[in-house]
Formats: structure tokens, C-alpha cells, sequence
């Protein structure tokens, strides 16, 4: 027992590692503070995976706490990898102690990084304690752990730490929770980009780099886990497949390709499947490097035999992937090939008609949903080139948002090219075989070799769905038609280029890619189609008022919040100069509901606009994406908005007032007596309608009344009546002061804007007065109600088609 005692008082002293043999106090090595998001600059990224691979297993913020580990300078991985130097000189110093598990990437990150001697070891190699590998490969677009709503995600990466060791090889990335083959993406100067097939729910991915140039074959792996979580409530882009009424389903291709994989509607639907799913996981990398979070447009989705990988077509493997829709039109081949032709260098005849046609064909198809749009993008699989009349027939690229079919509609010119699977997508993207133009287009010269011309129909079919979306033309991006690099996103080596005649870039780095332009993902940001499940309930009353207040100011409200602005000087078509007011991946609480501005300002952001002379044009968008457009920042001053009433008081006018649809519309103002004089009583408003407002009748306690617009011998009339409903009932006699105005165009042009100028008193025994009205418009003035101060509103007189105002 004595001795027992004894040890116990020994033990602490005896048992204590020297500083020079120690190991972190939890035992193992710490996580460095760095973060493998996009968040978090490349450089800081890879200077803190450094410190673990040089021994030093924490941050630099922890050196303080931790002196020791900087002692700890030999590479764990150095016996596995005796080609590679070590990373820092020998001090002498005794290694330190073998973690007890592989060192997280980063921060947020449970990634494991082995090197291992097979491909078939198992993710719970991960936990035995090997030693860590330089060349592990490291994810840099996506951290541990996040959730991302798209089948096919993109990522990028390097094998270790590209600026210490450039190399190239092989990555192979497998999911034991998915079915799906695993696929080889290539690794250039230690840089990698990859897609990754996701099942919903959590997946544990295995990334294994190997390359020949290493003197010993062995695998480098690393583990990242990515939660897929499906989108269900917002509405799906629809893919479909248009032809004529005759048409084969064949589109152009040569010959070695039709022996090689076909050109029949089952490789059509495979390669147009695949080129959506690109769409996709392009867009949701854009939106994510633009702080709007992992969101993406979704599609409809089937279970049917899997095309996303060529193994499932020769398995008739059943997956979960994109309906593909087969519409057919009304016309035949060649009466659809008639009404558009397109001229090698893109000239073409009005292709409106064509557009339209195929339009109609999608309605019938999809049918009305009472107001709620379809978003379709279709592939018209009937163009041909022809080789005598050296035009494209029957194509056309467009794309229309003003429908209740929103429709994006492209050409099969450069079909053959797309990649049918996710094995063909390097190999699309790298092709450089000449294009023959005996049987296919060379579009716009953009399409001389087979990689080129992959990106020009991928690209060109992306820049209508852009339209589809409300997109406009841009400056920069997708929308300006810089979409002809589109395979620097998902390669990292260029070929040469039939179109520049240059050999292209040896390294495809993320500022070589092309783009969304930040205006296109605020439109994205807002749009329907993008909703995440975090987002707050959509605003019915995304209505945008503007109107000019003292000192030269202007006040700029919506119920839905003030999004952004875009600035057009002299009448420009492209946007140079916006404001925005997004905080980031947040809902609609992210942006105010109220701003307020001055010409000077405005000015200020729109450097090309800095003489006083020159017309600047805004375009307001609400967190609804509705819009308002004030056509001269003029117009905002105080001394073209102000109204003089009869009493000497002035009010505002609102900018809304004034903007008639018929040029020919006569103005028209009325203001209120019972707004000045207080012996006036307003007891009711007669509404002329039938299906839009001819007139509105303001009629007074002692029999007298105004008209505002005409009654028309045609028209019903509805009357509304104050305070009949508060017969019984004991209300204070003092209620809110105001005065009200109405301004207007003829009424017989169908045209209606009021405003509130400003308060004086008005005696209302009854207690209910008017305080404003609501309108639906359009063409004409559809519907109109009224809004009483006890917030009682009439029924809508007229009909409710029109937009609310």
C-alpha cells in the first residue's frame, strides 16, 4: 500500500512529456484555422494547410498557446512519399506524436486526407492513425458538411498545395452511398475540377489522386461529406424536345459520329439532358460565388432508366433525372425550316414567326395554369445546315419572359457535340477535331473544331434561358456572349482554337471562367425559381412608389423591399451603373423596405453621367422583381412634383402620375372639396364600369358632387357608401386630418393614377371617410377599390385582371 501511495504522488511528475516530444493537449493534431469556402482567399487557404503538412498543427493564432509544435518538423507522409523533399529543414528536433486521426482541411471542414497503396481501402481508413498526404486532394469550392439542392455538383480543387508541388494525374471521385460509376477527371499542374452525382441526403465522398510522375504508385485520398436536400416548392424548368409533325427526330451530324453513338431522339434527349444539368451546376456555382447561397433553378425529374452516366444506358440502371418533354408542332419539317434562316455569320431572316409557332406548340402542350407561368426551355431538333445555300434552316435563339409561357428556345446546329454523359464531359470539352462542314454548321465562325462548337450551343442555349429569366444584355457575362469559353468551368486545360487561331490557356483558373454578371444573379437572387426552403414567404404587393419630398429628395418605397437599381445614361440599352441593396443569401428582411435618394447621388454612381445635361434613366426592381421606371431623374425634382391647392397648400405628386398609354390622353386634375371645405361631407363614390372604370363620382352631403372621368350611358354603376354599416355603433368625433387629390388622363383612353397631396379637416359625423384607393391596371384601369381610414375595403368594381397599383 505504501508504494501505491507513493506512485500516485510521483505520477504527475513522472509521467510528463518534454516540450520537445509533446503533442497537442487534446491529443492529436488541432484543425488549422483556415476555411476551404470561397469565403476565404485560395492564398490564405494554402498557406494554412502548409503549417499541418510542415508539422505545425495549428493556426498561427494558436503559435502562442502551443510554442512546441513549431519543434515538430519532419513530415509524417515523408517515409510513404520519398520522392518528396522535405518541407522544412531538420532542427534536430524529435518528430511529433502520430494523430490519432487525419487532419481536417480546414475549419468547418472533417475532410481526411491518407495515402494509401490501393484504391480499395474503405473511408474507415480514415480513422487508423496513417500519415498524412501532401498530395491528398483539397476541395476549395464546397466545405464539409454544406447542403446544396442540385443533382450535379461542381467543384474545384488542387491535389496538396499547387505552388509547392505542380502535378499532373488523375482524380477519382466515388460515393459508397450512390450506385453511381465512379468517373476519372483530370488533374493539371495539381489543379482539378470535377462534377459530383449526389442522391439526396447525406454523401460521403471519397476523392483518390493518383499520377504516374510520382516514383512511388500510390493513392492519395481525401473524404468530404456534401448534403443534397431536392427542392419541391418552387417551379421547375421544363426541358423539352420540339419537332415538326413529320419530322424523323434525326438532326445533323457526321458520319463518323451517327456510326460512333447515333443521331436519333434517344441521343438527342440524352445530350440535351446532360447539357441542362451543366446549366445547372454552372448557375449554382455563379450564385454561390456571388454570396446568394447554393441556389439553382430545378427540374422536373422522373424515375426512368439513368442516362447521366454511359454505364446506366447499357445497365438499364433506373435513376431519378430530368423529363425531357417531345412536343410536337402543328407545321411540318419543312414548313418549319421555312420560316427562319440564319446566314453563317448569324444573319437571319425574322425568325419571329418561327418563335411563335413553336410558342403555340408549347401552350397546347402545357396547358394554362390561371395566371402561374411555365418556364420552358426546348431544343428545336428539326435545324439543318444546308450545305448548298451554306444557311442554317429552320433555327432560331431566342427567349421571351412576357408570356405565361416563359420559353427559351434554341437550335440543334452544334447538338452532336454535347457530352451524352458525365464520362464525355472532358472529352467534349477537349475535342479538337475539325468541324466538317459538308454535314454541319460552323455558326458565326465560333464552331471550327467539335470543342468550340459544344460551347457555342451549350453557351448560346444558356444565354437564352438568361431571357427566360428576365435577364437583359450586359456589359460582361453570359449575357453579353461571352459564353464561347463555357468549358473553362468544368476543364482545366484549353486546346487550341479554330477561332483565334491560338493555342489556348494551359491552366483554366476560376477568373478565366466566364460569368453570370452580378446583375443577372440579383435577378436570380429574387426570382421564383430560385427559392431555397430558408427563404420568407413571398410578398403578395411588390408595388413600387416614387415620388419627391423637400431638399431635393427622393423616396423610393415597396412593400417587398427595394432590391436594386439600374442606371441608364443618354438612353443606353446596357446597364452600366446600378445601386443594390441585397445583404447577401439573406430573405426578403435583407433589403429595405424604404431608401432615399438625391440626384447627386444617383449622378455620383454613374460616372459617365456627371454633366447635369445628360438624361439619366432609372429602372427600380423590388424584392418581387416587379419594376418602376423614372424615364429622367428630372422629373424627381420638388419643382416638378409639386401641386397647388385651393386652400395654398401643396402636395406631392407621386412619379407613377402622368404615364399614359394613349398618346393622345388628355390630362385631367380634380381635387376634393371636402379636402378644403370643411362644411363638405363626402358620403359616397359612384364607380362607372363594366370590364375597366370609366368614372368615378364623388357625391356630398347637401346633393352636390364631382365627376372625375364619364359616367358612359353603357356602363354599370356601383356605389359605395360611408359609414352605413356604423349606424349603431358610438365612435369619437376627431379623426385624422387629410386632403386628397385625383389626376388623370381622358377616361375614355381607359387611363387612372391618385395621389395624396396632403391633410386639412374634415368633419365626418359618421366617422368613416376616404382614404385612398386600390387599383388594378393594365392597358386600361381593370379594377378600382375603395380603402376607408377604419381600413374597411369596398369590393373591386371593374374586374381584377390587371396588375396591382
Amino acid at each position: 500500500m505504501p508504494f501505491f501511495k507513493d506512485f500516485r504522488r510521483r505520477s504527475r511528475a513522472s509521467f510528463t512529456l518534454s516540450p520537445s516530444s509533446s503533442s497537442p493537449a487534446n491529443g492529436h493534431v488541432n484543425p488549422d484555422a483556415s476555411s476551404s469556402t470561397l469565403d476565404s482567399p485560395a492564398h490564405s487557404i494554402q498557406s494554412s494547410t502548409i503549417s499541418f503538412l510542415n508539422g505545425n498543427s495549428n493556426s498561427n493564432s494558436n503559435t502562442s498557446n502551443n510554442s512546441s509544435n513549431g519543434s515538430n518538423a519532419n513530415n509524417q507522409s515523408a517515409s510513404h512519399l520519398p520522392a518528396l523533399p522535405r518541407l522544412n529543414a531538420n532542427d534536430g528536433s524529435r518528430p511529433g506524436t502520430v494523430p490519432q486521426r487525419p487532419v481536417p482541411i480546414g475549419s468547418q471542414s472533417k475532410r481526411n486526407s491518407v495515402t494509401n497503396g490501393n484504391l480499395t481501402s474503405t473511408t474507415n481508413s480514415a480513422r487508423t492513425g496513417v500519415p498524412i498526404s501532401p498530395y491528398a486532394p483539397r476541395v476549395f469550392s464546397v466545405s464539409d458538411n454544406s447542403w446544396v439542392h442540385q443533382k450535379i455538383l461542381l467543384i474545384y480543387g488542387e491535389t496538396g498545395d499547387a505552388q509547392q508541388h505542380s502535378i499532373d494525374g488523375n482524380i477519382i471521385i466515388s460515393n459508397p452511398q450512390d450506385s453511381f460509376p465512379t468517373i476519372t477527371w483530370p488533374v493539371s499542374e495539381s489543379h482539378f475540377k470535377a462534377l459530383i452525382h449526389l442522391v439526396p441526403g447525406p454523401n460521403k465522398l471519397r476523392l483518390d489522386f493518383t499520377s504516374s510522375k510520382l516514383q512511388k504508385q500510390t493513392v492519395h485520398s481525401s473524404w468530404i461529406s456534401i448534403n443534397y436536400l431536392p427542392l419541391a416548392n418552387c417551379p421547375p424548368l421544363q426541358l423539352a424536345v420540339v419537332l415538326g409533325s413529320d419530322s424523323y427526330g434525326h438532326f445533323d451530324a457526321v458520319p463518323e459520329r451517327i456510326a460512333r453513338e447515333g443521331n436519333d431522339l434517344e441521343t438527342a434527349i440524352r445530350k440535351f439532358r446532360m447539357a441542362a444539368y451543366l446549366w445547372q451546376s454552372f448557375t449554382a456555382e455563379q450564385m454561390y460565388r456571388n454570396k446568394f447561397g447554393r441556389r439553382c433553378f430545378r427540374f422536373e425529374e422522373e424515375w426512368q432508366v439513368g442516362t447521366l452516366s454511359s454505364q446506366d444506358t447499357t445497365s438499364d440502371q433506373m435513376r431519378n433525372e430530368a423529363r425531357i418533354h417531345i412536343i410536337r408542332c402543328n407545321r411540318t419539317v419543312d414548313e418549319l425550316r421555312g420560316l427562319s434562316v440564319v446566314q453563317r455569320d448569324g444573319t437571319k431572316s425574322d425568325s419571329n414567326e418561327l418563335f411563335k409557332v413553336v410558342l403555340e406548340a408549347v401552350e397546347r402542350y402545357f396547358g394554362s395554369r390561371g395566371g402561374k407561368p411555365h418556364y420552358v426551355s426546348a431544343l428545336l431538333l428539326d435545324s439543318h445546315w444546308d450545305k448548298m445555300t451554306q444557311t442554317i434552316i429552320g433555327h432560331t435563339a431566342a427567349g421571351s419572359s412576357g408570356h405565361d409561357i416563359k420559353l427559351a428556345l434554341f437550335g440543334s446546329y452544334a447538338l452532336q457535340n454535347y457530352p451524352a454523359s458525365m464520362e464525355d464531359i472532358v472529352a467534349a470539352f477537349t475535342d479538337c477535331t475539325r468541324t466538317d462542314v459538308n454535314f454541319v454548321a460552323n455558326y458565326k465562325n465560333e464552331c471550327g473544331s467539335s470543342w468550340e462548337a459544344a460551347n457555342s450551343g451549350i453557351g448560346g442555349h444558356l444565354h437564352e434561358i438568361g431571357r427566360l429569366f428576365g435577364c437583359r444584355n450586359q456589359e460582361t457575362g453570359i449575357m453579353s456572349r461571352e459564353y464561347v469559353p463555357l468549358n473553362r468551368s468544368f476543364t482545366t486545360r484549353e486546346p487550341y482554337s479554330t477561332r483565334t487561331k491560338s493555342q489556348g490557356l494551359r491552366l483554366c483558373l476560376c477568373q478565366d471562367e466566364p460569368t453570370w454578371h452580378r446583375l443577372d444573379t440579383l435577378r436570380f437572387r429574387f426570382h421564383p425559381c430560385f427559392r431555397l426552403p430558408r427563404d420568407s414567404p413571398p410578398i403578395s404587393d411588390d408595388s413600387i412608389q416614387v415620388w419627391p419630398v423637400d431638399n431635393g429628395k427622393t423616396l423610393i418605397a415597396s412593400p417587398a423591399g427595394i432590391a436594386f437599381i439600374e442606371i441608364f445614361v443618354d438612353d443606353a440599352e446596357i446597364c452600366k451603373s446600378y445601386l443594390e441593396y441585397v445583404d447577401g443569401d439573406f430573405g426578403n428582411n435583407a433589403v429595405p423596405k424604404q431608401i432615399t435618394l438625391t440626384e447627386t447621388e444617383i449622378r455620383q454612381h454613374a460616372p459617365e453621367s456627371a454633366k447635369k445635361n445628360r438624361k439619366v434613366k432609372l429602372l427600380i426592381y423590388s424584392g418581387g422583381l416587379s419594376t418602376h421606371t423614372v424615364d429622367d431623374v428630372n422629373q424627381l425634382k420638388t419643382k416638378y412634383s409639386i401641386a397647388k391647392l385651393p386652400n395654398g397648400q401643396v402636395g406631392y405628386k407621386g412619379s407613377k402620375l402622368g404615364q399614359p398609354w394613349s398618346a393622345d390622353s388628355v390630362a385631367e386634375q380634380l381635387f376634393l372639396e371636402c379636402a378644403f371645405i370643411q362644411t363638405k361631407l363626402l358620403v359616397s363614390v359612384k364607380v362607372y364600369h363594366d370590364h375597366f372604370i370609366y368614372g368615378l363620382q364623388f357625391c356630398y352631403e347637401d346633393s352636390t358632387s364631382q365627376m372625375f372621368g364619364n359616367k358612359n350611358s353603357s356602363a354599370k354603376c356601383s356605389e359605395f357608401v360611408f359609414g352605413e354599416f356604423l349606424h349603431t355603433v358610438s365612435l369619437p368625433t376627431i379623426f385624422p386630418d387629410f386632403v386628397f387629390s385625383i389626376k388623370d388622363f381622358d377616361m375614355s383612353k381607359y387611363d387612372l393614377l391618385i395621389y395624396f397631396l396632403s391633410y386639412s379637416r374634415l368633419d365626418t359625423r359618421r366617422g368613416e371617410i376616404l382614404m385612398g384607393f386600390y387599383v388594378k391596371a393594365a392597358l386600361e384601369i381593370d379594377g378600382i377599390g375603395i380603402i376607408t381610414n377604419l381600413s374597411r375595403k369596398s369590393e373591386l368594381f371593374g374586374n381584377g385582371s390587371g396588375k396591382n397599383r
